[in-house]
């Protein structure tokens, strides 16, 4: 087991405690656990026998105990017990978009359905939609919610990927007659999802002897596919890698056909057609820049290599001077222990010092939402207080007073005006009601827009990858009043998020919207999240000035002060 594996382990335990009624601060608790564990920068098992995991906030006693047993086999004894009392199918069933504690209890109870598969078939014959409170809408709604987790199945999210391809890079290199290894295909390109590892290799001969290590691996299940020029393996876990083969003279070229996109090797085809190179024989270069020169071309980020204009772009020397997590200046969209996070607010301090930030922007969950032990209102007053304290004892980094207010079912944001008013920023964004219909989500969004308090819209789609699909809205109408307004949107780099997504971004930028970068990190641990963040904001074609939060705290609070005066 991986850490990913011992996290899914532990939203499981939190997924059948749910289910059976059991006290929502426990099942918080495992919730934090399950995002300490997954987003734990170091390794797992070294943490553990070295007592570095105990001192993770979130990561008690209990929770170690856990831990330990799945790493040493694989089990857990209270995941075992729950799964005696609770069918294992409900937690899938929770996974459905729309179904909640409430509905598959409900389900449970009036149909006796335990699995993915029952539910469908009571979706399709009817039964669903005659439980009250259902409907036939609700029936379809599941339905397509089941398509969606299954179509997702094959597919893994980017964080995952990009730490399974650099594991399995770090065996190649250490293989004999391996003299470099690269990452291709699409987690170099950051897609946000995953279905095949793809890696180039040099070797210092015929590749036998390597095939002959891999097929005695213990974790390679069977070859696929092998030839002198190329290897599939499926690994026991599910995951396949392919494994090209390049000589040195052709790395550079063997390596651009494995990471762009097929739009994009499809374009550098003709154009070398059109110069009367010979593409298909392959183009002599150790590195990739060669290869593009002998083209006419730019050396072309791995980010945008999609097939959407770069290779003209290149062309015409019109390429952007990407965004780079250096040109960062503020860390935004955090938690404290004032809602669901696991660290305080000193520790953000310290954590964006250390990260080289000049300024972190905490956004606690507003009192509306519940789920997340939201921040009440009379708390604020102490949660500024304790931000002065902080900003006067700490130096280096600023914490900045913000908030994550909810924007609510009427289009209103949460908090009175005046507590409102008290915060430096305020991010709105859309935690529930996903039901509404394209004209009512959008309408709701536009009329939180009328707040001037205000300055950035979060995760504006509200999807959850492999998870939930994005919530019906017109968002070329949120862009152009986000645009007159002078209102922000977020790329939310939570992994699961990763919203907005790239290729709306750069609809976004054209029609004049600002673009802020938010982590969504509910602990310091978390912070890495920005990193994915960087990376969408790349593949979306941005340069630092396009980016809210490359400005200095001073021009950040500006922006904000505009937006407040209607300017």
């Amino acid at each position: 087991m991986d850490k990913q594996d011992v996290a899914r382990a532990f939203e499981e335990i939190a997924g059948f405690l749910e289910l059976k009624g059991e006290n929502p601060f426990r099942i918080r608790a495992y919730r934090t656990a399950a995002r300490a564990i997954a987003t734990f920068p170091g390794d797992l098992r070294q943490a553990l026998g070295s007592g570095q995991l105990a001192e993770v906030k979130g990561i008690g006693p209990a929770m170690l105990e856990i831990v330990s047993d799945l790493l040493a086999t694989g089990r857990s004894r209270v995941l075992e017990d729950l799964k005696d009392q609770v069918p294992p199918g409900l937690v899938q069933m929770l996974q459905v978009s729309g179904l909640g504690v409430a509905k598959v209890r409900q389900i449970y109870q009036a149909l006796h359905v335990e699995t993915l598969a029952e539910l469908e078939e009571a979706a399709r014959d009817g039964r669903l939609a005659k439980l009250p409170r259902f409907g036939k809408k609700t029936a379809e709604n599941v339905l397509k919610g089941i398509a969606f987790l299954r179509q997702a199945s094959g597919y893994q999210l980017l964080h995952h990927a990009r730490a399974e391809a650099a594991a399995l890079a770090e065996v190649l290199g250490g293989m004999s007659h391996v003299r470099r290894v690269a990452i291709a295909g699409s987690v170099r390109r950051v897609a946000e999802l995953i279905r095949d590892l793809d890696f180039v290799v040099e070797l210092a001969g015929p590749p036998g002897p390597l095939l002959e290590r891999l097929g005695a691996s213990g974790g390679v299940r069977e070859f696929v596919h092998r030839s002198e020029q190329a290897v599939t393996l499926r690994f026991g876990s599910g995951v396949v890698a392919d494994i090209y083969f390049a000589p040195p003279e052709r790395f550079g070229f063997e390596l651009i056909r494995a990471t762009g996109s097929q739009a994009h090797v499809e374009q550098l085809a003709a154009r070398a057609r059109a110069l009367g190179v010979a593409w298909e024989s392959g183009l002599p270069g150790r590195e990739e820049e060669e290869v593009y020169r002998a083209l006419g071309l730019a050396f072309i980020p791995p980010e945008l290599r999609e097939g959407e204009g770069e290779v003209e772009a290149a062309a015409a020397g019109a390429l952007p001077q990407l965004l780079t997590r250096s040109d960062l200046a503020g860390f935004l969209h955090c938690h404290t222990t004032y809602s669901d996070g696991t660290s305080t607010v000193s520790e953000w301090a310290e954590a964006g010092r250390a990260a080289g930030y000049r300024y972190v922007g905490i956004t606690d969950h507003s009192a509306a939402a519940v789920y997340a032990g939201g921040l009440r209102e009379e708390d604020v007053p102490r949660q500024h207080a304790e931000v002065d304290e902080v900003n006067r004892c700490t130096s280096g980094c600023r914490i900045l007073k913000g908030v994550e207010a909810e924007i609510l079912r009427d289009g209103s944001l949460d908090f009175s005006a005046a507590t409102r008013a008290s915060f430096d920023f305020l991010i709105g964004s859309v935690h529930s009601r996903y039901g509404m219909d394209e004209r009512q989500m959008t309408e709701r969004v536009l009329k939180a827009f009328d707040d001037p308090h205000l300055a950035i819209l979060g995760h504006p789609t509200g999807r959850l990858l492999l998870s939930r699909d994005p919530y019906p809205i017109d968002l070329d109408a949120v862009f152009a009043k986000a645009a007159e307004l002078g209102i922000a949107v977020e790329i939310n780099a939570d992994p699961q998020r990763l919203d907005l997504d790239w290729r709306s971004v750069r609809r976004a930028v054209a029609h004049g919207v600002p673009i802020s970068l938010g982590a969504d990190a509910h602990g310091v641990s978390a912070m890495t999240n920005m990193d994915l963040g960087v990376a969408m904001a790349r593949k979306a074609w941005l340069t630092a000035e396009q980016v809210l939060n490359t400005s200095p705290s001073e021009a950040f609070l500006a922006f904000v002060e505009r937006r407040r005066r209607g300017r």
